[in-house]
């Protein structure tokens, strides 16, 4: 609960970060805050989700606001749907992930996690420490280094020079393939992992993409899947301890 409520000192100063906005999109957050702290949930909620949707407006601030609007409302899938959003413009604010574990508590189902193992985990918790953008920059240093390197061997005048220069470049080298592999690898994840929430209060799971399949399991509001592929008007989703199925596509909301 603690965090919940420094929650709210995040809003009040939130419209710091929109300061140099456009007017209008400024007045709307300001008065979407002041609703907030009126305790006016409901109509924070529209008026964060109007600047969003009708002002085109995307932020970890917005969708952290509007994450705390719906946990107060006790809507839980909008609380944890906009949560994920936030995380997925700032994934390392700890207080973002932990009003989102607020809210998962308060979800009905309790999908395990099931975590890679051996070297592929290891590879996955490495390229998951950037953002791919951060790593191709790094990789873009990375060959400038190189560059003067190469240019400290090409005019070195002593043998020890060119020694350090070289083993320099060779350096540097191994450090552009890490980064540049670092960042493909998670570009790709990036595009690939397509995560969404289940949004209605409970629907079956289908063995197969027809209303007449068996059911595998039944979800509630709030669970996390991952979209694998769309028929029609189905998808077919994974669950985090990696169980298979198809649900039918009004039923979840991609966060992507």
């Amino acid at each position: 609960m603690k965090t919940i409520l420094k929650s709210i000192v995040f809003i009040l100063l939130s419209t710091v970060v929109f300061a140099n906005e456009p007017d209008e999109v400024s007045k709307a957050f300001a008065n979407a805050n002041d609703l907030y702290k009126k305790e006016n949930y409901e109509a924070a909620a529209a008026k964060y989700e109007f600047i969003n949707s009708n002002l085109k407006v995307e932020s970890a601030e917005l969708y952290f606001n509007l994450g705390n609007c719906y946990y107060k409302l006790d809507k839980i899938a909008p609380a944890i749907y906009n949560f994920e959003k936030a995380l997925l413009f700032s994934p390392n604010d700890e207080v973002v992930k932990t009003n989102l574990e607020f809210a998962q508590k308060k979800a009905i189902d309790d999908i395990k996690n099931v975590p890679e193992v051996g070297i592929s985990k290891a590879i996955y918790a490495f390229v998951n420490t950037w953002h791919y953008d951060s790593w191709a920059w790094t990789a873009v240093i990375m060959s400038l280094l190189f560059l003067l390197s190469f240019l400290g061997y090409y005019f070195g005048n002593t043998t020890l020079i060119k020694r350090i220069f070289f083993t320099a470049m060779f350096v540097f080298l191994v450090g552009i393939l890490i980064t540049v592999s670092a960042a493909f690898l998670q570009k790709q994840n990036d595009v690939t992992t397509k995560p969404a929430i289940v949004f209605s209060s409970a629907v079956n799971v289908k063995a197969e993409p027809k209303s007449s399949s068996e059911d595998v399991l039944v979800l509630h509001e709030g669970t996390k899947v991952f979209v694998l592929e769309t028929l029609d008007n189905w998808k077919k989703i994974q669950l985090t301890d990696k169980t298979q199925g198809w649900i039918e596509k009004d039923a979840i909301k991609e966060l992507k």
